[in-house]
């Protein structure tokens, strides 16, 4: 007999998962991130013209590129804490401490990152 799981939004979003969760959604949102990105990108590169200049219009907007470093940054730092989790499972009983040096390393990267793009993009 299979699991009968009767979940819906509002009892999903009471989940009280904190860091590990939190990494989880926004692990997957990244990803989806990045996944828009190229595959827009490349119906762009491929009909050109007006719908090119539209799309990078876009992509060279400091707002837009604020977003996309974070899902590409965060995405690859997550995926990185996930990888040395599987390849050393003793390790796996402090995750909880894993995601705080996976923020420790991501928020001054990110910081630091994010003030050149807007600095670039106000300065013109």
């Amino acid at each position: 007999m299979g699991l009968s799981r009767n979940v819906n939004l509002a009892a999903g979003l009471r989940y009280k998962g904190q860091g590990p969760m939190l990494t989880f959604v926004l692990h997957r949102i990244g990803g989806l991130g990045i996944a828009l990105f190229v595959g827009i990108h490349l119906l762009s590169s491929y009909f050109g013209g007006t719908v090119g200049q539209a799309a990078n219009a876009i992509y060279e907007s400091w707002s837009f590129q604020l977003v996309i470093f974070f899902c590409a940054l965060f995405h690859a730092i997550n995926g990185l804490r996930i990888t040395i989790l599987d390849l050393w499972p003793k390790l796996i009983p402090f995750q909880r401490e894993a995601i705080w040096v996976e923020w420790a390393v991501f928020i001054p990267i990110y910081a630091i990152a994010a003030w050149i793009i807007v600095n670039n993009g106000i300065a013109g």
